[in-house]
């Protein structure tokens, strides 16, 4: 049955150890999509939540999924078990650096700096 798309049953796991799912994917779903997914169910109530799909990372076996990359081609052999389900970890990236830095400097007044000399 050729006709017949794969489906892969993954629940994400989130940083507080809650989840998101299960759900069923077809195998030829991209990473990117799933990524879309997730920002669409995210708990309103959690606070620090993704705002983009480019502030999350999803992780599989240990290793950081890309966007690109299909489910099928991300699957493990060794995590593959026939109708179990997969759970992938969300990490969210933290606000930028930039950002906190640039607060930083316009909240607090310059360090005062010592000029010493030696004579």
């Amino acid at each position: 049955m050729s006709g017949v798309q794969e489906q892969v049953e993954i629940k994400f796991r989130l940083h507080d150890g809650s989840d998101i799912g299960p759900r069923k994917y077809p195998a030829a779903t991209r990473v990117a999509t799933l990524k879309e997914s997730i920002l669409a169910q995210w708990p309103k109530e959690k606070e620090n939540g993704p705002r983009t799909v480019n502030d999350l990372k999803l992780i599989n076996a240990g290793k950081i999924l890309e966007n690109n990359n299909t489910l099928g081609e991300c699957k493990s052999p060794i995590c593959d078990l026939s109708g179990g389900i997969t759970t992938m970890h969300v990490v969210v990236r933290p606000p930028s650096s930039e950002k906190l830095t640039e607060k930083k400097s316009v909240n607090q007044p310059p360090e005062p700096t010592c000029g010493c000399v030696i004579l």
